[in-house]
Parts: C-alpha cells; sequence; structure tokens
C-alpha cells in the first residue's frame, strides 16, 4: 500500500501551487500598476514645463534681482564675451559672401 499514489493529496498540492502562483502574477500586476502610474506622473507629454515657474514666480523673481545687485563682471569676461560675439558675427558675414 505505501506503494500506491495518494492522487488526492496531489490534487490537493497542485491547487495549492495554482494559488500561489495566481497570487504572485497579481501582486506582480498590482506593482507594475504602481510603478506605471508613478512613471506617468513624470513623463513628458504631462509634465509642464511652467509649472514650477508659476508657483515660484515671485521666489525666481526676487533671486534674480539679488543675484543681479550682488554680481559683477570682471573686465576680463567682458572682453571675452565681447571677442566671441565679434567672431559670431564675422562668421555670419563671411557665410552668405560665400554663396
Amino acid at each position: 500500500m505505501s506503494d500506491e499514489i495518494d492522487y488526492k493529496r496531489l490534487y490537493e498540492l497542485s491547487i495549492i501551487e495554482k494559488e500561489t502562483i495566481l497570487m504572485d502574477a497579481q501582486n506582480k500586476q498590482n506593482t507594475i500598476n504602481e510603478l506605471t502610474n508613478e512613471l506617468n506622473t513624470y513623463k513628458i507629454e504631462n509634465y509642464n514645463k511652467k509649472t514650477y515657474y508659476n508657483k515660484n514666480k515671485d521666489k525666481i523673481i526676487e533671486k534674480v534681482k539679488e543675484y543681479n545687485k550682488t554680481y559683477t563682471k570682471s573686465p576680463e569676461k567682458v572682453k571675452e564675451y565681447n571677442k566671441r560675439a565679434y567672431q559670431k558675427r564675422k562668421q555670419k558675414q563671411e557665410i552668405p559672401n560665400e554663396d
């Protein structure tokens, strides 16, 4: 009798295993849904670039005013900016002349 297969016990084990597999699949699906919802909040199509600015407009304007009051450009930097601008203007004038 010890060689006989207990089909009832095998059936119960298979049902238990099936239930655990289904529970795992359901849990994984729930986590996938949660993560996709989080991802959708950060997607570019749902992201409005101006929302931060609109919410913090006064703070940003004050920071810029404060920065402009305290920041002074060094004469070397001004010369560098002017030189770069002059070179770009020259390049733009040369390009139409070549055609």
